[in-house]
């Protein structure tokens, strides 16, 4: 298990997560594909947010079942909340906000989720 810290472009949103990060997914939803997101999940017990909580808002589309949690000033999604199937509560973090995260050296899911 690997710490890192991470957060939105214009630093007001920062956060420290704990997890495997030799993987991710890339879905092309039309929230994740337009968006660009590339993701990891943890139990969101092992997610803590270290700054700017008033510093956000959050979206749902579709079911509304996924807290997507964006910065108010810069926009950027570098996390959200939801549930795993087995009901387990979820943080998604975005690995394009994890500071000095390489993507090159993970294994990259794709994900259909235009047919969820």
């Amino acid at each position: 298990m690997t710490r890192m810290t991470g957060g939105c472009h214009c630093g007001a949103v920062g956060f420290e997560v704990v997890g495997d990060f030799s993987s991710g997914m890339e879905c092309n939803c039309s929230h994740c594909d337009i968006k660009g997101l590339v993701l990891a999940f943890v139990p969101r017990s092992d997610f803590t947010l270290l700054r700017g909580e008033d510093e956000t808002e959050t979206y749902h589309f579709n079911r509304g079942a996924i807290d997507h949690v964006f910065c108010k000033t810069c926009g950027v999604e570098a996390f959200g909340f939801g549930a795993a199937p087995d009901g387990t509560q979820m943080a998604a973090i975005n690995l394009r906000c994890v500071n000095g995260f390489d993507r090159r050296a993970m294994t990259l899911e794709q994900v259909n989720g235009k047919d969820f």
